[in-house]
């Protein structure tokens, strides 16, 4: 198996977060990265270099004017009087302003808010750079996948947070969104994507809701008590041609391995069911009982089993990295996943 990875993608430092009504320091910063990278040497995967994506290749997903945001936003965000050096915005359009008619402000403090659901996703000066790169590398993991092979994606910022034109959750370009439009487009007629990140993959619900070819299935932190608190309950199972195709999985805080794994199985299961000749793994170790933002308490040896469920699909997969924050452990749970999928 081949690991993807962009250096560039060190870059993005995002200074803080709020988290109930606090300032904290924002976990998704570059020491997640080389963690991450020590796993891949520790396993001895061949790490590969790859470009920044293409613009073509992000408009699979993303709208022009979102992208144009997330590029030139900064510079922008930056030449207003006293503008701190992130952009994170202080208001959001809510549904009542929609259905009134609200548009997009011409004004940068407006368009942060139109264009980012929470303020968990700060843009910096180096941020769009390390976003392209990301956005590469999954590309990348997917290329291998459409040539009948498995991959991992080292994919930091992450991506399953973002919607078709707004950030949130630390997320701006969705990965793995990328990776399966990219698999549709190298023949696969059907592709599933299976996150076990511990939070709600919202932004990719959003992007495949409507879609008959593209089935998606979440095991989460019940959204009552977890981010991102407005979706990921069962009841929302896809619409039009994606009536039946999104399934959400979520869990009581604190299940532990047993009720996780039992919901992986599921989630492997309904892959099975659809049909896939492809899938898409949004591979998240914010489920482990050692991170900061814990709700699942997964063991490493959860993971490990996690990846054997999932390796035994056999099928052709890009695993696409997302969450998970304790860069203490970061490498020895993607160690102990890729060695129970196999085929390392």
């Amino acid at each position: 198996m081949k690991a993807f990875w962009n250096p560039v993608q060190l870059a993005h430092t995002p200074r803080f977060f709020l988290a109930r009504g606090q300032l904290r320091a924002n976990f998704e910063i570059p020491a997640r990265a080389e963690a991450l990278l020590e796993g891949c040497r520790a396993l001895g995967l061949e790490i590969a270099g790859t470009p920044p994506a293409e613009r073509s290749a992000m408009l699979t997903v993303h709208t022009a004017d979102y992208l144009d945001f997330l590029e030139d936003g900064h510079a922008l965000w930056a030449a207003q009087p006293d503008a701190g050096p992130e952009i994170v915005a202080n208001s959001h359009p809510v549904p009542e302003m929609i259905r009134n008619g609200a548009r997009r402000p011409d004004g940068m403090a407006g368009r942060a808010g139109w264009y980012t659901s929470d303020a968990a996703c700060p843009i910096g000066k180096e941020s769009w750079p390390a976003i392209e790169a990301a956005a590469g590398v999954a590309l990348a993991a997917a290329d291998e996948a459409a040539a009948g092979r498995s991959a991992y994606a080292l994919a930091r910022p992450p991506g399953h947070h973002a919607y078709p034109a707004r950030a949130g959750g630390h997320c701006y370009v969705n990965n793995a969104a990328l990776a399966a439009e990219r698999l549709r487009a190298g023949g696969a007629g059907r592709v599933a994507i299976l996150d076990i990140d511990s939070h709600h993959g919202n932004g990719t619900q959003g992007i495949f809701l409507v879609r008959g070819d593209v089935l998606f299935v979440s095991v989460h932190g019940d959204p009552d008590g977890y981010y991102p608190w407005f979706t990921g309950r069962t009841h929302e199972r896809g619409e039009g041609a994606g009536a039946g195709l999104n399934l959400n999985l979520p869990l009581a805080l604190g299940t532990g391995d047993a009720g996780w794994l039992e919901a992986v199985t599921q989630g492997v299961n309904a892959v099975r069911h659809f049909g896939a000749e492809a899938l898409v793994v949004s591979l998240g170790f914010d489920a482990s009982k050692d991170e900061p933002l814990n709700a699942l308490s997964v063991t490493a040896d959860g993971f490990s089993r996690a990846g054997e469920a999932i390796g035994a699909l056999r099928l052709p997969t890009a695993i696409v990295q997302e969450g998970g924050y304790n860069v203490d452990v970061l490498g020895t749970l993607l160690e102990r996943f890729l060695g129970g999928f196999g085929g390392v």
